[in-house]
């Protein structure tokens, strides 16, 4: 089992930056892939970025790419989302992802909230 607590979300201008932050507790950090999804009102949820789990590779959505950067820190459980030039489409409620084989566990959800 694997708990994960977002954090770092709130309110923003257009054009301007933040952190989210996932900390995970239970199994092993690094056995799990990490991910990034986030879902807008009346849209599906989308997988915005995702981090393998030795950190080696990454991999992230066109309409994030360039802007977002996903990383994480084994020694803190944490897997972060810095997001920068952000725009009023980026609105939504950011989950934490954590990935083992069939196993899939997500956080509560942060809400982000771009203002033009």
């Amino acid at each position: 089992q694997v708990q994960l607590v977002e954090s770092g979300g709130g309110l923003v201008q257009a054009g301007g930056s933040l952190r989210l932050s996932c900390a995970a507790s239970g199994r092993t950090f690094s056995s799990y892939a990490m991910g990034w999804f986030r879902q807008a009102p009346g849209k599906e949820r989308e997988v915005v970025a995702a981090i393998s789990r030795s950190a080696g590779s990454t991999y992230y959505a066109d309409s994030v790419k360039g802007r977002f950067t996903i990383s994480r820190d084994a020694a803190k459980n944490t897997v972060y989302l810095q997001m920068n030039s952000l725009k009023p489409e980026d609105t939504a409620v950011y989950y934490c992802n954590a990935r083992f084989g069939l196993l899939n566990y997500w956080g509560q959800g942060t809400q982000v909230t771009v203002s033009s």
